[in-house]
Formats: C-alpha cells, sequence, structure tokens
C-alpha cells in the first residue's frame, strides 16, 4: 500500500483569467499528484512585493503519495503546462500561476530545492487566511502552533478581500465509486492495471483465482471435454469469490476493484460450451447473477487479437500458448455483445492496444484520466 501524505499547497495567479488559472491547476494536481480533499474560497489581495495587477489566491489539501522532492518537480511542471515561464532573476512578477508547499505532513525540510514549512508563510496574509480556513486546527511544525494562533500573530496590513465564486473540487475516484470492475479478453492487462489502481487508490483489490482451477490446463489439452466442468467450475468460483469479498467492508480500503466481473462466466460458456451444455449452464447463471452486487464502473480494456498473442507469449503460461486467433475473436465479440446489450451496466471501452501503462507512466495515467473523467 502507497503511503498518502497530506500536503497543503498555495495557489496565486495575477494574469488572465485568474479564477480559469487556478481551476485549471487544481484539476491538474488532481490528475498528478493526488486527490484534493479541500479548497479554499478564493480572495483577492495586492501583488506583493512589485506593483502589478491584483492576485487571486487559494489554498488546498491534497493526498498524495509522492514524496517532497517528487512533488516539487511535479508542481513546476504543472506550472510550465499552464504556461508560466520562471526566471532566476529573484524578483517578484506577475504570473498566471503560482504553487508553493506550505506543509507536507508534520515535516521539517531543509534542502537545496524545497524548504518545508514555507519559509515565508507566517508572514503572508495572502497565504495564512485560505490556509486558517481549510486547516484551522492543524500545527505549524517550527511555530507548534495552530494555524490559527499563527494567523492572529501575523504582521501583514495588506487589505484581503473575499470572492464569491467558488471553485469545483475534482472528485477522487474512491469517492465517485465504490465499486470498480476491470474487464478484458486474455492478456489484456486487466489484472495488470487492477493491481496498479489498487496500489494507487489504497482499494481492496478482488483478482480471480484462475491458477487454483485444476480444470483450465486440461481444458487447453481438450476442450470438448473439459470445457463444462470447467466452466461451472469457474462460475461456482467467481459467485463465492464476489459474495464473500463484496460483502466484506474493509475499514483501511477506500472502495473495491476486481479484474474481472461474474458477466465473464456467461461469455466464455458461450464460446466454449455446445448448445445444450449451455442451456444449462445459463439457468445456474442466472440464479446466480441475481444475487451479485453490480459495479459502479464497468471497464472493458480492449486489445487488438496480435497484441493479445504476443501478450499471452510474454507472460509464458504453459497451457495457454495453443490459444488461436479465432478463439480470442470469440471472446472479443462476446465481450462485445454483452456491452452492447447489458443497459444497466455502466460501461466504459478504453482501446489500450498501443499501450504500456504497465512500464510507462504517461500512458497508465490516460487511462486513470480517462475513469475519471466518464
Amino acid at each position: 500500500m502507497n503511503i498518502k501524505h497530506n500536503t497543503y499547497l498555495s495557489l496565486g495567479t495575477n494574469q488572465g483569467n485568474k479564477f480559469e488559472n487556478l481551476q485549471n491547476a487544481i484539476n491538474l494536481i488532481a490528475n498528478e499528484i493526488g486527490a484534493v480533499q479541500k479548497i479554499s474560497s478564493i480572495y483577492s489581495t495586492p501583488a506583493w512585493g512589485f506593483d502589478g495587477d491584483d492576485f487571486y489566491n487559494i489554498c488546498i489539501q491534497v493526498f498524495t503519495n509522492q514524496n517532497p522532492e517528487t512533488l516539487i518537480i511535479s508542481l513546476l511542471q504543472i506550472e510550465k503546462d499552464l504556461g508560466r515561464q520562471r526566471n532566476n532573476s529573484g524578483v517578484y512578477q506577475n504570473r498566471n500561476i503560482d504553487i508553493d508547499i506550505l506543509l507536507f505532513d508534520d515535516e521539517i525540510i531543509l534542502s537545496k530545492d524545497l524548504i518545508v514549512p514555507h519559509s515565508k508563510m507566517l508572514s503572508r496574509k495572502f497565504v495564512m487566511v485560505p490556509l486558517a480556513e481549510i486547516a484551522p486546527n492543524i500545527n505549524h511544525p517550527i511555530e507548534k502552533k495552530p494555524i490559527t494562533v499563527c494567523l492572529q500573530n501575523i504582521d501583514d496590513a495588506s487589505e484581503i478581500e473575499k470572492i464569491e465564486k467558488k471553485l469545483n473540487r475534482p472528485i477522487p475516484l474512491s469517492e465517485k465509486y465504490n465499486y470498480i470492475a476491470i474487464e478484458g479478453n486474455i492478456g489484456a492487462g486487466k489484472t495488470s492495471l487492477a493491481k496498479m489502481m489498487a496500489e494507487d487508490f489504497n482499494a481492496k483489490l478482488v483478482l480471480e483465482r484462475f491458477a487454483e482451477n485444476p480444470f483450465l490446463p486440461k481444458f487447453y489439452e481438450d476442450k470438448e471435454r473439459y470445457a463444462f466442468p470447467l466452466e461451472m467450475s469457474f462460475l461456482a468460483d467467481r459467485y463465492q469469490q464476489l459474495s464473500d469479498d463484496l460483502a466484506q467492508f474493509d475499514l483501511f480500503k477506500n472502495f473495491i476493484i476486481s479484474d474481472y466481473y461474474i458477466f465473464k462466466s456467461l461469455i466464455f460458456a458461450q464460446v466454449t460450451l455446445q448448445k445444450e451444455e449451455y442451456l444449462l449452464y445459463r439457468k445456474m447463471f442466472d440464479l446466480m447473477y441475481k444475487e451479485i452486487t453490480k459495479p459502479d464502473l464497468y471497464v472493458y480494456l480492449y486489445q487488438n487479437t496480435e497484441r493479445l498473442l504476443e501478450n499471452i507469449k510474454k507472460r509464458g503460461r504453459k497451457y495457454e500458448q495453443n490459444i488461436q486467433p479465432e478463439y480470442l475473436e470469440k471472446i472479443h465479440n462476446g465481450y462485445k455483445s454483452f456491452i452492447n446489450t447489458e443497459q444497466n451496466l455502466n460501461s466504459l471501452i478504453i482501446d489500450v492496444s498501443e499501450l504500456d501503462f504497465v512500464n510507462d507512466s504517461n500512458n497508465y495515467n490516460y487511462i486513470i484520466k480517462k475513469i475519471r473523467s466518464f
């Protein structure tokens, strides 16, 4: 499990559409840094240390798994992405966005690139007023006093005015969904993505126990003989696992991510079973399906057949090496039919044929953004 750090950031802008600048920065922080927990009101203040247009200033609370050194690099990149051009003159100047780390857990950091708590925060009303709004009882690590007390002792007579317009807080995945099911064809990467997301978002992970099924290797050797016992054992196991795991509430996990959904059983059964076997199987499935909790979001990872075969070969499971392209096509068509006809399922299809989200963080973040914005 990744450790979630509690950090408070100060954001300011005095150029262009100031409200839009702040909202864009918040959205990027939510995408690149971590879950935005709180956003203060917007405060209008005069430029500090130079003659310039008035600033809009806010403070936000963010939960992140980044360490301080990575965090400052990420924030500088966000500033750059939003068009800020820094210089090394040391002179205050107009800027479309400025993001500073005020507090990071209760740490005291004194390094060449980063000082936390921010060295000037206790002398700036435009920082302390919005910070006191969202973190009144948080202690300053050096002063050992609550932020509200530090604000009372501030020596800053500058004017500060609250703006009525409110910024939008991006809703984290853990608040938006209780249960996400990730599906895909054999070798699509569903288990890898489920593990990565569970790690990043502190989710309870439910993985299919296919490796424990004694019929699976036999099925790939003799499909006709072992198709029915294989599908029945999978159905029973999936029903049991999902019934147990989805019914248990974990106080230490925000939500649930699984690398399969029970409808997978029906899709594979349609491909592998004879007509009479499938009719019997369908009766059992319908009874169980009524009792299973439906996911808030069903994510289907599409991989083209060529890429699937590459992935299957790469992971090296002996009993999978003779899987034929036609079999994978039938499975995909089954998923496609299911997604098109299951009206009550909140489904998102993501084409990952050209993505390597396991080894490329940009590809992974692309998928997370797709899920978050869906």
